[in-house]
């Protein structure tokens, strides 16, 4: 498979400063996105830090574990960058008044060969796209959808809820915290999005379904997001990372040969 990513972000239309952070290492697959909270410029640095961190410190053992690690191994890699990301803003945020109470949200991927291993804290959220449609494959950690799993409101009364932003789960708050971790199979064509609930809050999912499947380059998806999301009101700092999936072009060129072409 060859895995190509984008990420941008943009602060939206009534915020001064943005929170939110994104990251990626290529040669290592990995891909970071989080969503900062807390007073003064705390969510900053709480997602500065995690993005910053989790990017280094996972592609790092990704590359000196080599492309023969097991999925276990990876997935554990992945629970212990996040434990320490989690320490070192708990601590940050205990030893500076100004940085009490800081957290962020979290989205980080790692890629390997037709596997994406997958882990989110918080509301920030990863889609798929796979021939043509658009599926949430990320849950969010929040007040929302604890309410929506137990029948209380509608996905339809949810999009007008006033308790949008209260998340259950947020790296860096307390001196643990659990990253859910899944694994998907990918497949050539599949596009991967992950964004901060500044896009999501702000577009709904079917048309940010339109605007990823239009035939564009990566970085003008994300700019027609984001811009989507600022037309819509722009409440919030917005960020995008993209991945996009394609055969490797060796074996495009073996297909080639066996059909003739």
């Amino acid at each position: 498979m060859m895995y190509q990513f984008c990420a941008q972000t943009d602060p939206g239309r009534t915020r001064d400063n943005n929170e939110d952070s994104v990251a990626f290492e290529e040669a290592a697959k990995v891909a970071v996105l989080a969503d900062g909270m807390g007073g003064y410029n705390a969510g900053e640095i709480a997602s500065g830090m995690a993005t910053a961190f989790i990017k280094s410190e996972l592609s790092r053992w990704l590359t000196e574990a080599g492309p023969t690690a097991q999925a276990k191994e990876v997935r554990r890699a992945m629970e212990i960058c996040v434990d320490n990301a989690n320490m070192a803003i708990f601590n940050s945020a205990n030893a500076n008044a100004a940085y009490a109470g800081m957290g962020t949200t979290l989205v980080v991927g790692v890629f390997r060969d037709d596997r994406l291993l997958l882990g989110h804290i918080g509301d920030s959220r990863c889609y798929r796209l796979r021939a043509g449609v658009l599926s949430q494959i990320t849950k969010d950690h929040s007040l929302l959808q604890e309410q929506i799993d137990a029948g209380l409101i509608s996905p339809e009364q949810a999009a007008t809820s006033s308790i949008k932003n209260l998340v259950t789960r947020a790296l860096g708050v307390e001196d643990a915290v659990a990253l859910d971790v899944n694994e998907h199979v990918v497949e050539p064509g599949d596009l991967y999005l992950m964004c901060s609930d500044g896009l999501s809050d702000m577009v709904a999912d079917e048309l940010i379904a339109r605007i990823v499947c239009e035939g564009a380059t990566l970085d003008q998806k994300a700019d027609l997001l984001i811009s989507s999301a600022n037309e819509h009101g722009g409440r919030d700092n917005i960020s995008v990372l993209m991945v996009s999936v394609s055969e490797a072009s060796e074996r495009r060129g073996l297909f080639a040969k066996l059909l003739g072409k």
